[in-house]
């Protein structure tokens, strides 16, 4: 066990799990710039005082997740293992001092982080990514409903006492995103991708949207849409962070899905004379 300090840069919309409810993602730097991945923690469930956000320093009790081969997962001591904000790295100066974190080791090339993901010895599965350029945004829609396998497991569970411990402030298992979301882009040799974005953010902004709407789903998406696609891909330096599936990582031709973006502005070349 070991107390490290953890700049969050990824949290994934939340997952069901039959056995903890509901679980985040969530990724980030050490302060030498290589990457840790948390799982499992029980975010929504978390005191207000451990609520961390995007970019905050946080300090936990971290272990080897044994049950994960990729290098870079850990897990909290315990799932009640408690969590210190410490510190919040801001905007200023065009997002200078995240940039002297995040952007220590960038890929530029698809197939070149696929084979160290799939090489054993190596087996990347968190990473920076600039994209060639980025092509379209895609929105599909999909299933609106979690698997009826996993909550019933979860009800059981409830009934027997197990979960939801506080009947008077019943936990509510966050809503199923009924669309995926996913850039069309190409890295440096030219290579088309497609990649889903997971990020907590797009799902977050979708309902917010809906709400805004009265419930209009298509304008919500719209307005989706012309952040990530007008305003990120466009107007923003457009970084992308990178993350595999467990079970995923070595079956797949491309392990990789979209968990998080960086997008400072762009940086305007000064003229030479």
């Amino acid at each position: 066990m070991a107390l490290i300090k953890v700049l969050i840069t990824v949290k994934t919309y939340p997952a069901i799990s039959s056995k903890y409810e509901e679980l985040v993602c969530t990724a980030g730097f050490r302060e030498d710039g290589t990457w840790v991945r948390i799982y499992p923690v029980q975010f929504r469930k978390k005191s207000y005082n451990e609520q961390y956000k995007k970019y905050d320093w946080i300090e936990l009790n971290l272990v080897k997740n044994d049950s994960d081969f990729r290098p870079e997962s850990y897990r909290p001591y315990s799932i009640d293992s408690e969590i210190n904000i410490v510190g919040h790295i801001g905007t200023g100066n065009n997002w200078a001092e995240r940039k002297s974190i995040v952007l220590q080791k960038v890929y530029t090339n698809l197939a070149d982080l696929i084979a160290e993901a799939h090489n054993k010895e190596i087996c990347t599965s968190l990473a920076v990514f600039k994209p060639g350029k980025i092509l379209d945004f895609k929105i599909e829609a999909v299933t609106r409903e979690w698997d009826r396998i996993k909550l019933a497991k979860l009800e059981a569970e409830r009934q027997q006492g197990n979960l939801f411990k506080q009947p008077e402030n019943p936990f509510e298992v966050v809503r199923k995103l009924p669309y995926k979301f996913s850039y069309i882009f190409t890295d440096e040799a030219d290579i088309q991708s497609c990649l889903m974005i997971e990020d907590w953010e797009i799902g977050q902004l979708f309902w917010n949207c809906v709400a805004k709407y009265d419930g209009d789903e298509m304008r919500a998406c719209a307005d989706v849409r012309k952040k990530y696609f007008d305003d990120f891909a466009q107007t923003k330096d457009l970084y992308l962070f990178f993350g595999t599936s467990q079970v995923h990582h070595f079956p797949s031709r491309n392990p990789f899905m979209i968990i998080g973006t960086f997008h400072p502005k762009k940086e305007l070349m000064g003229s030479l004379f």
